[in-house]
C-alpha cells in the first residue's frame, strides 16, 4: 500500500493514541478494552504512514503527492 498520511495526520492520530491509552489504563471493562484497540490502531496507523480506510475515497492528507 502507498502511504496515505500526512505529517500532522499521523501526529493527531499518535496523540489521540497516547490518549486513549490512559483512558484505557484509567477505566474497567468495555471502555477499557474500546479504548485500547482503538489506541493500537491509531498508534498503528500512524506507525506506517497508511489508513486503509483512506483507500476506498481516495484520501490523502500527504503534503507532497509523489507518483
Amino acid at each position: 500500500m502507498h502511504k496515505n498520511m500526512g505529517t500532522t495526520d499521523r501526529t493527531l492520530r499518535t496523540v489521540v493514541g497516547i490518549g486513549l491509552i490512559g483512558l484505557a489504563a484509567t477505566t474497567r471493562g468495555p471502555v477499557a478494552l474500546a479504548s485500547g484497540v482503538l489506541a493500537a490502531v491509531m498508534l498503528g496507523t500512524s506507525a506506517v504512514g497508511v489508513c486503509p480506510a483512506y483507500v476506498p475515497f481516495g484520501i490523502d492528507t500527504r503534503e507532497e503527492k509523489h507518483a
